[in-house]
């Protein structure tokens, strides 16, 4: 596992995961779920590994097996349509407006599509934010392939939504570079088959040596890739 400035592996398709990867958005999600199950009067903040250990539970998991997780964990009486309702509308502002590329992501993007890349984007949040910062990003100038692990049926860290957006772009895994920030999304390329560089992010700071581990590279941003 290589920590330094590496050369990109000569891949045909390169697939990112959105949050903590491609786009710098986990800090925010902590706090939607403490807001959240607030309103159901669990008040997570006086027990402060709760919070941490509801996080590392819910990793990776699709938008679905999440809002299923909450509703049997916390006995919320919504549906499960009604819960994956109410986290959109809490985070949709904030991802419109405060949600920006990862330090070199846009940069690397452009390089991607200039040496003729297929591009992807294999996520475990939902259909509509997905698209909500899709809009606001411009993702439809470089991705070939945006998918979802609800479409894909089932979450990280089982391969499903990588393999399927290989298959989409007509790449075999063993061609496709994946990029990740937490060990159940890394886990995930592994097993699809696929080469996975994990990249530094604030949430998963205290998994840095795992995610080391399971990569075959780490980079703190895309800046450290020689192109």
């Amino acid at each position: 596992m290589n920590t330094q400035k590496i050369t990109l592996p000569d891949h045909e398709a390169v697939i990112f995961d959105m949050d903590g990867t491609l786009v710098d958005s986990m800090w925010m999600w902590k706090k939607i779920d403490i807001e959240y199950l607030k309103r159901y009067g669990v008040d997570t903040p006086h027990d402060p590994c709760q919070i941490e250990i509801i996080q590392k539970e819910i990793e990776g998991m699709s938008f679905t097996e999440t809002a299923i997780y909450f509703k049997e964990k916390f006995q919320i009486s919504d549906s499960l349509e009604q819960i994956k309702q109410d986290w959109n509308e809490m985070a949709y502002e904030i991802y419109c407006t405060k949600v920006p590329y990862k330090k070199g992501a846009l940069e690397f993007l452009k390089y991607c599509k200039a040496h003729g890349k297929k591009l992807g984007v294999a996520t475990s949040n939902s259909r509509e934010l997905v698209d909500a910062v899709g809009e606001i990003l411009h993702f439809d100038e470089y991705f070939d392939c945006i998918m979802t692990s609800c479409e894909a049926r089932r979450g990280k860290p089982a391969p499903d939504v990588y393999l399927a957006v290989a298959e989409r772009l007509g790449v075999e895994p063993s061609r496709c570079l994946v990029f990740e920030d937490i060990p159940a999304g890394i886990k995930a390329g592994n097993a699809a088959g696929m080469t996975v560089i994990a990249i530094e992010d604030d949430y998963s700071k205290e998994m840095k040596a795992e995610k080391q581990e399971l990569a075959r590279y780490f980079i703190n941003d895309y800046e450290d890739l020689r192109l």
